[in-house]
């Protein structure tokens, strides 16, 4: 059975952790077994040994007070003596034995299963010293008794300090013997206590590294099979950038794999689709261009464009020979001329309405290049203040202080701008007042043009884009459809605002460079 890639990072990280945590289980047992060694040595054998040293020196020093007795022949300095006797060194000697046996009390309960029978022999040691003391001490009290007569027998009173001498050999024998065990030990356990920490310290050093290798390898797998996901990533970044021809090419079985393979697919289907959409919104461009050309030619080969030429050099022509004929009546000759200028008017205005629909059909691509946004909203805005002026409409701009960079065409834009201003110069046929301001949200730049007009009805706003749709009774339905054409070439989006109750207002939308 093959694991998914979740699963192998699991079970390679669960590895780690599991070795990480038997170093350190390892580590705090031997450190445990550490402690109970430096217990054992300093509150067991390093403690027991002292006691034994000051039994040693107790035992010696009172051997030395029974020579100098033997020595002695001032009865009142012997008392003293023996005096001190009684009191220091056997109330020393029963402290001494009582602390040698509590520690041995102590040891056995913490000291590890190895050490009893040398615990046991230790005790074994005091019990026989606690009984030779007794015995000395029995025979230091019968020997004192008659060196502190006043004349004691010099027979009686050396046979008893040589018993009590040979008492304090063998009490001193016991002692020693139980001093060197106790050395002797405790040079034992510091030098396996030493060995232990050094393999131990080997040990966990070994372990560690080994932790760490199996670390490294667990990260290096997980590194191997994640590193497709940034091939991956890179694959989405440049299908959001329009790159569709992106191939991974991504083997294996596992997860990251097969969506390799259905991103692969995915790719191979949006490339197709947007082929697709190229050629439709390319078709459907053209038919509409065709479609506009040919009502234009229609419309001009109708009414416009045969006879247009001739009348308009005509009319300069019929111009010039009124300006050098003579009428019998002045009225007559100012008829001429009003019936003339009137002829030269509709000329004018069909040779524009000629100009907008062959714009239409033959708009050029826009030269895009980084352009301010702001300055060419105030351009506009300044080349057409003196018209709205006169027209009584109350121009106000909301600009941003600083530059707002797009790519564009400035002629084409400027044409769009004015032709807004005009339509709402226009619907405000008593004046009003119209707002002009420019914002950025997200990566878009907005303008936005709005007026006081009547506003237009549902019905009107449905059909306010389409080619040749117009309300205004001389009107040609070119420039709004012109200025949708304009703003959407240069990447942006233009509608009306559906929230505003009273007058008109355009919104524009251009990407930020």
């Amino acid at each position: 059975m093959r694991l998914s890639l979740a699963t192998r990072i699991f079970l390679g990280y669960a590895v780690v952790l599991v070795t990480f945590g038997a170093v350190s289980l390892f580590s705090v047992t031997e450190l445990h077994r550490g402690q109970v060694e430096i217990r054992l040595l300093s509150e067991g054998y390093l403690a027991l040994s002292q006691t034994a040293a000051n039994l040693d020196s107790l035992q010696k020093n009172q051997a030395n007070d029974t020579t100098r007795l033997r020595e002695q022949s001032d009865v009142a300095v012997r008392r003293v003596t023996i005096q001190l006797a009684r009191r220091y060194f056997f109330e020393q000697m029963d402290r001494q034995l009582d602390e040698a046996l509590s520690l041995i009390r102590r040891l056995e309960e913490f000291a590890p299963a190895d050490e009893q029978i040398f615990i046991d022999d230790a005790r074994r040691r005091l019990l026989e010293l606690k009984t030779k003391y007794a015995a000395y001490r029995e025979t230091a009290d019968a020997a004192w008794e008659v060196l502190e007569q006043p004349s004691p027998d010099a027979t009686t009173a050396s046979l008893l300090l040589d018993r009590l001498q040979v008492a304090e050999t063998a009490l001193g024998a016991t002692i020693k013997l139980l001093h060197s065990s106790l050395e002797a030990r405790t040079r034992q356990r510091v030098a396996l206590t030493q060995e232990r920490e050094r393999r131990t310290g080997v040990a966990i050093i070994g372990l560690s590294v080994l932790a760490i290798a199996v670390g490294l390898l667990a990260t290096g797998i997980a590194a191997r099979s994640l590193r497709p996901v940034r091939t991956l990533i890179d694959g989405v970044s440049r299908i959001s950038r329009g790159d569709y021809s992106a191939k991974l090419g991504i083997s294996g079985d596992d997860e990251i794999a097969v969506l390799a393979r259905e991103f692969d697919a995915m790719a191979r289907s949006l490339a197709e689709r947007e082929a697709q959409l190229a050629q439709k919104q390319e078709a459907l461009l053209r038919a509409e261009r065709l479609a506009a050309a040919g009502r234009v030619s229609a419309q001009v080969a109708h009414e416009v464009r045969n006879p247009l030429s001739s009348i308009g050099l005509n009319a300069e022509l019929l111009g010039d020979q009124l300006e050098s004929a003579s009428f019998a009546d002045p009225q007559d000759a100012s008829e001429a001329r009003r019936l003339l200028a009137a002829v030269t008017r509709e000329v004018d205005r069909i040779t524009e309405i000629t100009e907008e629909y062959l714009k239409l059909a033959r708009l050029p691509a826009p030269a895009l290049r980084s352009e301010d946004l702001v300055a060419i909203v105030q351009s506009v805005i300044g080349f057409s203040r003196e018209e709205l002026t006169r027209a009584k409409v109350n121009v106000t701009a909301a600009l941003p202080p600083g530059p707002l960079l797009i790519q564009a065409d400035e002629g084409q834009l400027r044409q769009v701008f004015l032709n807004l201003f005009r339509n709402a110069r226009e619907a405000m046929t008593s004046g009003g007042a119209l707002e002009v301001s420019v914002a950025v949200e997200g990566r878009e730049a907005v303008v936005r043009v709005e007026d006081t007009g009547p506003g237009l009805p549902p019905a009107v706003r449905e059909r306010l884009f389409e080619p040749f749709f117009s309300t205004k009774d001389r009107g040609t339905g070119i420039g709004l459809s012109l200025s949708r054409q304009i703003v959407e070439a240069h990447g942006g989006r233009i509608g009306i605002d559906e929230s505003v109750q009273q007058g008109t207002a355009f919104v524009m939308r251009f990407p930020l460079a």
